[in-house]
């Protein structure tokens, strides 16, 4: 092979793109469900990574965004991990919503997906061993990833709930918790753009840590309220169930629950290691 994909990097991102895009090729699950919608996004985002990178590095064109982006490796470390542990959890949630045993095309799309999955994490290694510096493969920044991506599954499985809910019954507590997620997410990811894109440090008032810092305290309360709201309005009205088979009653709603307590807990974590570096 030549071009691009004579190095072992090119190669393994030109699988993840092929296993990523037969995955979505025999998708068979119906959009109308978000954790349908969540997989499809996943398999696309798998496919334009890897390409965009492929492209900006073979090009040379990352090279022009050394002022905005002093670390290349950093990013493309912290986009690949992304990818992997999106594409695992869609991996999880197709074979658990979609796959049957005679269903063989979703049988195939779970065999690609779980393929591309291996691919990624073997990616991962590779990169964070050759570059294991930078704020993408520390431990704060793996800690954002990871708060980015468990709201990212918590909003699929609070939009899951309530679809297949009654319409008319949508507390304000639980649609209060959504807003939450969201608006934790997007300071999470406003976050990680500060460290990698070092020039826009230059608009805060305050030192970024500081800033991080704030941020981690208001988050923590903001989910302990979110944890307690969601459990109150959630559980207690159980004549609400929307679904219809016991085994799958308040599937979605644990799911929220779970993920709100294990992010609760990554940013308890990363408050304490922010308390460290002011």
């Amino acid at each position: 092979m030549c071009g691009p994909f004579s190095s072992f990097q090119g190669i393994i991102r030109l699988v993840e793109m092929i296993f990523s895009a037969l995955a979505v090729v025999l998708f068979r699950g119906t959009m109308v469900v978000p954790w349908g919608i969540w997989c499809a996004f996943v398999w696309v985002l798998c496919i334009v990574v890897p390409l965009v990178l492929l492209v900006m590095e073979s090009k040379g064109w990352h090279i022009l965004l050394v002022a905005f982006l002093p670390n290349w490796a950093d990013l493309t470390l912290g986009l690949t991990a992304l990818c992997c542990i999106s594409v695992v959890s869609a991996t999880v949630a197709f074979a658990a919503v979609f796959v049957c045993l005679t269903c063989i095309a979703d049988i195939l799309c779970f065999i690609f997906s779980l393929v591309a999955t291996v691919c990624f994490l073997v990616d991962v290694v590779k990169q964070r061993s050759a570059f294991g510096s930078g704020y993408m493969s520390s431990l704060r920044g793996t800690l954002r990833i990871l708060e980015a991506f468990v709201a990212c599954m918590i909003f699929t499985a609070a939009a899951d709930h309530f679809v297949r809910g009654k319409w008319f019954y949508k507390p304000s507590g639980m649609v209060l918790c959504a807003v939450i997620f969201g608006v934790c997410l997007l300071d999470t990811v406003a976050i990680i753009v500060l460290h990698l894109l070092k020039l826009l440090q230059c608009l805060l008032v305050f030192r970024l840590n500081l800033v991080e810092f704030v941020f981690n305290i208001v988050a923590v309360v903001l989910y302990v309220l979110a944890v307690i709201l969601w459990t109150v309005f959630g559980y207690s009205c159980y004549r609400h169930n929307p679904y219809t088979c016991i085994k799958c009653s308040y599937a979605d709603m644990n799911a929220v629950t779970v993920g709100s307590a294990l992010n609760l807990v990554l940013y308890i974590v990363d408050l304490i290691l922010s308390i460290k570096s002011l």
